[in-house]
């Protein structure tokens, strides 16, 4: 039985949803795998019963306020000594393979012990000629050394004729019932408060207002909602089409169930910049660049939404590792998406 070590970075739930994935598809395989999360507290983790155990380590995590990634607070508050020390704690010596969604203790470890790694996750999709922007060199420099690996299998919502696979999700039944005017809405990185007041005026609209911190509505058509897996899924398969940040795994399991989507990137953030570039070249979605009224208003009321029928990438790389993972070549991945299909549809 093959053990792995499965680092993950915690920051973002994206990176979390993901690995929930992979474990139920990795565990069902037989694989012995010991999960590690970093970048938040202990105590905020939530609905982690699949993972058998896990580790927590402090990592790294990126300070954000009002909506905009900090390098200078994130560099301020990081723990450098505590981080080298989370590497040089970490014995690898009794697994076949280390994994890594993004993950820097894990990655450094493995490097330092002289393991080879790979690194699963969308941050890989930019070692390729991938829509880029919002770039500078500072955020070219974390994506390349934050969590580096020696085989990387990134993620994207298309191929854009790059060896990348799709995104790694739930597949479930695509959702029968859809309420028209519900909305959901996660806005993590923004005050809550100003969320409520943003959306007061659109009485029309049903608003799930989900947030790390408590928010208070007075209003019938805003609810506010504490952070639950099973909650935000409920709400997310009957909904329209959600308001989010441009982080991608939000993104994907929206149009893996044909919801309209609306993304504010969080600002000085190059991933979730590019990827409200990708869903706009796609078509995929819409992007406003600021808590913007007159963007919500429009969206709102234009019922376009895109379909994307994902496979079980999951299931696809466990059974890549079971056979020895062979090169991931033109042939293996234009298989891959050969499968999927991009439907448009109107709610």
């Amino acid at each position: 039985m093959m053990k792995i070590f499965y680092g993950v970075q915690g920051t973002g739930n994206g990176h979390i949803t993901r690995a929930r994935v992979m474990a139920k598809e990795l565990y069902a395989a037989g694989f012995d795998v010991t999960f590690q999360f970093t970048g938040r507290p202990a105590d905020k983790y939530f609905d982690m019963e699949v993972f058998n155990g896990y580790q927590v380590k402090t990592g790294l995590t990126f300070n954000t306020h009002n909506g905009q990634v900090s390098y200078v607070k994130t560099a301020l508050e990081a723990s450098p000594i505590r981080f080298v020390r989370d590497i040089n704690s970490l014995d690898l010596s009794a697994y076949d393979l280390v994994i890594s969604d993004f993950e820097p203790v894990t990655a450094w470890a493995a490097k330092r012990q002289k393991k080879k790694v790979l690194g699963i996750g969308h941050q890989y999709a930019f070692r390729h000629s991938i829509p880029r922007a919002g770039g500078d060199p500072i955020a070219e420099q974390v994506m390349k050394y934050f969590a580096p690996a020696d085989i990387g299998i990134g993620l994207h919502w298309h191929h854009f004729g790059q060896p990348i696979l799709p995104p790694i999700i739930e597949t479930p039944e695509f959702p029968q019932n859809t309420q028209a005017n519900k909305i959901l809405v996660y806005l993590p990185f923004e005050d809550p408060q100003a969320v409520v007041k943003l959306l007061c005026p659109f009485e029309n609209f049903e608003f799930h207002v989900y947030s790390p911190e408590p928010a208070v509505s007075k209003y019938p058509h805003i609810t506010c909602k504490p952070l639950s897996r099973n909650g935000f899924q409920s709400d997310l398969y009957d909904c329209a089409g959600i308001i989010s940040n441009a982080g991608f795994e939000l993104a994907s399991e929206s149009l893996q169930l044909g919801k309209k989507i609306l993304v504010k990137p969080l600002h000085a953030q190059m991933e979730q910049i590019s990827n409200a570039e990708a869903l706009k070249q796609l078509g995929y979605g819409h992007t406003m660049f600021d808590l913007d009224d007159a963007v919500i208003e429009d969206w709102l009321h234009n019922p376009h939404a895109v379909h994307v029928t994902y496979p079980n990438i999951a299931k696809v790389i466990v059974q890549w590792l079971q056979d020895g993972m062979p090169a991931m070549d033109a042939e293996f991945t234009e298989r891959v998406w050969e499968s999927v299909q991009v439907l448009q549809i109107k709610h």
